[in-house]
């Protein structure tokens, strides 16, 4: 798909299913490939499903999909793609890291959708390659694997490596990957089939901008909420960012009454508060730690500011009878 080497027809794309993973993204990916059979005058692309033990795999909506083998029985494959969802921090199955180790030794070009990256880095295979994922779960995996170049982007083609944030992203993915094999007009004909006007470029933000997050159009307010977010370990004063927006206190307390509905501080703190939740559900960081990396220097403080916003202490996020969240909503 990527190099010339794997020019082979039809091209055989193996999927790694973990449970959980994003239906959405799956089928994002897979279209793509079947309409590109249909409008490229030949059967181009195969994909295959696995699972670590060959069992089917259900995803994040409840929906399974059948494994054809379990990966020890895989042969190799020109490319392999990880399709992950949530709770990927806790899918750590030493099979998965050991096979993806061996499909990277044969050659293969490997591939990871969503909160997939978690898999290859656990195994050692994102050392020095640029990556994307999910925009909810890169705090996670930054916290987990600081020495890797993870951005907020669409996507990233790397040499032989290439991540998704998941979602609509793999149909944009998918385009570039056909494009790359088998031309841009073709690739121009399967966007068109799925009324999808426009191939998205890579460096492209997953997340609409700031204010419109918080429904409103202000250029001063998107960039006050990008310095709160971007300022979530160390929290700044209201002196701070009322500085940095080049307003009195009072200004900045107008605004943010006018367009947000709370008072500045009050929104930085559930910010904090909802980085500190995607933390525990998607990483196995010891509460305190969460505490930290989200500006919390007391664990009392955070304790009860977490119990205020959600209905129960942090401790209690990791409960296995709490209703999980995924990226895209309840699981």
């Amino acid at each position: 798909m990527l190099t010339e080497r794997n020019r082979e027809t039809p091209q055989r794309v193996g999927f790694l299913l973990v449970p959980g993973f994003s239906m959405l993204c799956l089928v994002s990916a897979i279209e793509p490939l079947r309409v590109a059979n249909q409008r490229g005058g030949g059967h181009l692309y195969s994909w295959h499903f696995f699972s670590a033990d060959g069992e089917p795999v259900q995803a994040s909506n409840g929906m399974a999909i059948v494994a054809e083998a379990p990966i020890a029985e895989v042969g190799p494959l020109p490319v392999v793609i990880t399709v992950a969802g949530f709770d990927v921090d806790g899918q750590a199955d030493p099979r998965i890291a050991a096979w993806l180790r061996h499909e990277s030794v044969r050659g293969a070009d490997l591939g990871a959708l969503d909160t997939g990256p978690f898999l290859l880095a656990r195994a050692g295979l994102l050392g020095g390659y640029r990556v994307t994922l999910h925009w909810e779960a890169l705090p996670a995996f930054r916290e987990a694997f600081p020495d890797i170049d993870a951005r907020e982007t669409l996507f990233e083609i790397d040499r032989n490596r290439f991540t998704c944030s998941g979602g609509t992203a793999a149909l944009d993915l998918m385009l570039h990957l056909i494009s790359l094999g088998h031309g841009a007009e073709l690739a121009r004909r399967v966007s068109e089939q799925f009324i999808h006007d426009q191939i998205r470029a890579p460096e492209e933000q997953q997340r609409m901008p700031a204010d419109r997050r918080v429904g409103a159009r202000s250029e001063r307010l998107a960039d006050i909420l990008e310095t709160m977010e971007g300022n979530m370990e160390e929290p700044l004063s209201l002196d701070e960012l009322a500085c940095q927006a080049g307003l009195s206190k009072r200004q900045l307390s107008r605004l943010f009454r006018n367009h947000v509905g709370a008072p500045p501080l009050r929104h930085y703190l559930n910010l904090r508060l909802d980085r500190a939740q995607q933390l525990l559900q998607q990483t196995r960081m010891p509460v305190f730690e969460v505490g930290l990396a989200c500006g919390f220097s007391s664990a009392p403080y955070f304790s009860r500011a977490y119990h205020a916003r959600f209905g129960h202490p942090p401790v209690q996020e990791r409960r296995d009878d709490r209703p999980r969240q995924t990226p895209f909503g309840p699981a």
